[in-house]
């Protein structure tokens, strides 16, 4: 009986085992590991189920001689007690592994769904659509600046998104906008601080905001993980990391941000928004918001609130992380560079974010701040940095 019960702990021990190598196969996600994973699952779980009759028959024939020296079958019932909870862990196990199985099938069904909707929709229109389909779900057979140029365009909506319901929200919270625009323009100081006056319009606060937004979330961009890690693997394979960055995107580009997290809270995407929401949303500012620091905790937890707020941000969140997966997809990789304050503007590399009368910039404009980043492709092509401008004084 000794030795039943140690073919017991080894099979729990190694069922425990095979089904961590079943989660971490999701993310980023490997059809062979798990492959692989679910077979090892199924094989502990008939072993587990063989030593379970095993067990049975020896009890059934009214616990053998062992048994009847302890009076009555006690050995047999004190077995029972011992394996009955391992019993239960198995079982709950197989639910585990079934309701998984079932969320992975539902978001490959929605991911076949919307590029299957989004290919049939694609006849008779012009690029310029097209590249805005390629940003709303096409998945690319392979990387491209065409490819990086539209979902950086989703990154700008989700920005601008995100932002004007932060700002929303500060009102309603009734904040000194004027202040805090002072404070985010001061953040962006270059050492020459008269080069460009602070004097930011409160109509334009929302221009200010998405500066600071747009500083946080993409600080550590040029890293292969955002500095989470002190990994290289970008350098020391970069062909096979180029691939893996690729599939990770295609992987990704349709699933919900909200539903990716609900399964897995804590891989590599997970840990990226739960370090940028702490970045961006300062304790302070949560209570202020929402009159409590809920959020904040949960996310300090390891998991991601169901808020409506917190949704936004993984809009912004997601495509920032798709923008980062291509640019070490491609070959070369783009170059990143900001405008910096006080800066002359440049029309070949920089755009205003305010909408200027005859479209022209006037003479004598300077960079008030930054907005977002632009990059250089590898074609030679340039993503504008998006600038707010202010008069030369």
């Amino acid at each position: 009986m000794e030795l039943l019960m140690g073919e017991v702990f080894d099979a729990v021990s190694a069922m425990k085992r095979a089904y961590v190598s079943l989660q971490e196969a999701h993310c980023p996600w490997d059809p062979e590991k798990m492959r692989v994973a679910d077979v090892a699952v199924v094989a502990e779980l008939r072993r587990i189920g063989v030593l379970r009759e095993r067990f049975r028959r020896s009890g059934g024939g009214g616990g053998g001689g062992r048994g009847r020296r302890r009076g009555g079958g006690g050995g047999v019932v004190e077995l029972k007690e011992v394996v009955a909870p391992y019993e239960a862990a198995m079982e709950e196990l197989k639910r585990k592994v079934k309701a998984r199985e079932v969320e992975v099938e539902n978001l490959k069904e929605r991911l076949k769904s919307v590029t299957s909707l989004t290919t049939n929709g694609k006849k008779g229109r012009t690029q310029s659509k097209r590249k805005v389909s390629c940003s709303l779900g096409q998945v690319a057979a392979a990387p491209g600046p065409d490819l990086f140029e539209a979902t950086m365009s989703q990154v700008k909506e989700t920005s601008k998104s995100f932002t004007s319901l932060l700002l929303s929200l500060m009102r309603s919270a009734h904040w000194d906008i004027a202040a805090a625009v002072r404070s985010i323009e001061s953040a962006t100081t270059t050492t020459d601080t008269t080069a460009a006056p602070t004097t930011t319009s409160i109509n334009h606060a929302k221009y200010a905001l998405e500066s600071y937004v747009s500083r946080k979330i993409f600080q550590g961009f040029d890293h292969e993980t955002f500095y989470m890690d002190g990994s290289l693997s970008s350098l020391l394979h970069p062909d096979q990391f180029r691939r893996d960055c690729f599939t990770q995107y295609r992987d990704m580009k349709s699933m919900d941000p909200v539903e990716l997290l609900g399964i897995l809270p804590t891989c590599h995407f997970g840990k990226f928004c739960s370090k940028k929401y702490l970045s961006i949303v300062h304790p302070k500012m949560e209570e202020s918001l929402f009159g409590d620091l809920e959020q904040h905790r949960q996310v300090l937890d390891g998991n991601h609130p169901r808020s409506p707020f917190y949704g936004e941000f993984l809009g912004l969140a997601k495509a920032v992380w798709l923008l980062h997966l291509l640019a070490f997809s491609l070959d070369p990789a783009p170059s990143h560079f900001e405008a910096s304050r006080g800066a002359e503007f440049h029309p070949q590399y920089m755009e205003s974010v305010v909408r200027l009368s005859g479209g022209r910039v006037p003479v004598g404009q300077i960079v008030g701040f930054p907005v977002s980043p632009g990059f250089k492709l590898g074609n030679g092509s340039v993503i504008k940095a998006r600038v707010y401008l202010v008069s030369r004084k």
